[in-house]
């Protein structure tokens, strides 16, 4: 699925919420996008309790286990939120959500990686920062 337009994305949040989303389409950028549109149109989802039940529902529907070690990663998904906030901040209320995950994706935080400039991969894949918010161990969050 393309995400460069505002009717792709959401239809890929609609499917995510409705958890139909094929799980080959839950990806990194489908993460962002999703935030992204929850954000703008949708903010009372963007509530971290609302957005954990929206994703530990979809991977319950497509057999991925919230586990221990598995599924739903607390941290992640707030710093995620944090990082989505930041850029579609940005950008003016009329500015497509395509052009903002277009800039977020080709920025630092586009890459799956950029959470381990801020935590130790021990704190970051810990059980308890899986379960609940673990603070950055290494650098504050940029935002």
């Amino acid at each position: 699925m393309t995400l460069a337009s505002d009717p792709a994305i959401e239809r890929l949040t609609f499917s995510l919420l409705d958890a139909s989303l094929p799980k080959s389409q839950w990806t990194h950028e489908a993460h962002f996008a999703s935030a992204l549109w929850v954000l703008r149109h949708r903010p009372e989802l963007a509530e971290i309790a609302a957005f954990k039940r929206i994703i530990i529902t979809y991977n319950e529907a497509t057999l991925t286990a919230n586990t221990e070690t598995s599924g739903y990663h607390h941290t992640i998904t707030v710093a995620s939120l944090k990082a989505a906030a930041h850029h579609l901040a940005r950008f003016g209320p009329d500015t497509q959500v395509c052009a903002v995950l277009e800039s977020l994706m080709a920025s630092p935080h586009g890459h799956s990686g950029w959470l381990l400039a801020c935590w130790r991969r021990e704190t970051l894949f810990s059980v308890a920062a899986r379960r609940e918010w673990a603070a950055p161990d290494i650098a504050a969050l940029p935002f």
